[in-house]
């Protein structure tokens, strides 16, 4: 990945009133997002074991719940963790949390049997959390959350209500320039949600409606679909087939979805059904970047750059062992990629000469009232933090 990935895509930003502070190249505030050299990572740990010796004597241990290992988001965020981890000289332990809250559970107590030193957690079930935490807090176990955040750990992931925003408002720009306000008006827009994981990871979903809305505000509440993925590309598969049903043939379908695993679910429902003329989508992670090279009604995904993820884990992981600040909460900084400008991102994929025929907008003054309506909800008490300031 280039150098303008580094410098735009992977900066990220810490929440309202965080504190950070550069540390062997590192900050958390405006790292660039290449991985740092060897000679840096094992300098964090050879100034970490001062602080906090590792509780074997020689190394530390580290170990990474993935959310699981067999999809392309996880696949990637694993390998980082893995490079990062070997470059530094730690010792890491994988498992897999299979999208299931108590095979995480009994992940997190086979870690305290083990007696590792930190651990990175990628789990979805929010109502498993606090157990979790605790069974670490009470071993003395520091915790980086990935995406879905958990009480007492730092958390490293998504800017949830600007992604979902980017992601809708894309969507509803994409589809006028392509149906027109007449054949829009008369579509239905289905978003794929994940209840399991919490208020967190709706803030994206609801965010997509939020922006897509933003763009189209009369569009009518009874052509907005919401269906389960259980974070799937088979369940979504499966509720979008059983939603199309209530939709008239030759209706536009406007897809958006918690990730692009679930999208390319829903966009194989409506494949199967022959009706893809009648379909554009939106995804979000940007990591099925195969579907989105070929397919041209997945017009566009939402970067997350997963691949990256282990040059912040590890650092942020070490940071804490070594006893340094670290902020509450650490926000991935996101673009639009498209066929256009994927080669950009990805040299590994061609960009197609032919743009997504408008000129993309981002609305910032409704998004700027939509954070201001987040910022009143109930539901998010105590989670001010993962709400951005714009």
């Amino acid at each position: 990945m280039n150098n303008k990935l580094g410098a735009l895509a992977l900066v990220l930003g810490l929440a309202a009133g965080a504190v950070a502070e550069e540390w062997h190249g590192f900050d958390p505030a405006g790292f660039g997002g290449l991985m740092l050299k060897a000679e840096a990572l094992q300098a964090m740990a050879a100034e970490a074991r001062q602080h906090r010796p590792p509780k074997n004597g020689d190394h530390y241990v580290f170990a990474f719940a993935n959310l699981q290992r067999d999809m392309a988001f996880g696949i990637k965020v694993e390998e980082g963790i893995k490079a990062n981890a070997a470059s530094a000289g730690l010792e890491l332990l994988v498992a897999d949390n299979r999208l299931d809250g108590p095979t995480a559970l009994a992940n997190a107590e086979s870690f305290v049997r083990r007696g590792v030193d930190l651990v990175i957690e990628f789990q979805t079930d929010v109502n498993f959390g606090p157990t979790i935490m605790q069974k670490f807090t009470r071993a003395g176990i520091g915790v980086v959350a990935i995406d879905i955040p958990m009480p007492g750990a730092t958390f490293f992931g998504a800017n949830n209500p600007r992604s979902g925003f980017m992601g809708g408002s894309y969507l509803a720009q994409a589809a006028l320039a392509r149906f027109g306000d007449e054949q829009v008006a008369r579509g239905y827009q289905v978003v794929g949600e994940l209840p399991q994981s919490g208020a967190i990871p709706a803030m994206r979903t609801e965010g997509q409606v939020a922006g897509f809305l933003a763009m189209l505000p009369d569009f009518p509440a009874a052509q907005l679909i919401r269906i389960d993925t259980k974070n799937t590309l088979q369940y979504s598969f499966q509720q979008m087939r059983n939603v199309l049903s209530r939709i008239p043939p030759g209706a536009p379908l406007m897809l958006l979805a918690i990730n692009d695993q679930s999208v390319t679910g829903m966009l194989r429902a409506v494949q199967q059904a022959g009706r893809q003329g009648d379909l554009i989508a939106v995804g979000n992670g940007a990591d099925e970047l195969e579907t989105l090279a070929k397919e041209a009604p997945l017009v566009a995904s939402v970067a997350y750059f997963p691949e990256r993820y282990g040059n912040y884990l590890i650092p942020l992981g070490l940071m804490s062992l070594a006893g340094r600040p670290l902020p509450p909460a650490v926000l991935v900084e996101h673009l639009m990629v498209t066929r256009a400008n994927v080669c950009q991102y990805y040299p590994d994929f061609p960009c197609q000469e032919q743009g997504p025929g408008f000129a993309y907008v981002f609305p910032q003054e409704a998004f700027a009232r939509h954070l201001a309506r987040l910022k009143g909800k109930p539901e998010l008490a105590g989670y001010q933090t993962l709400i951005p300031a714009r």
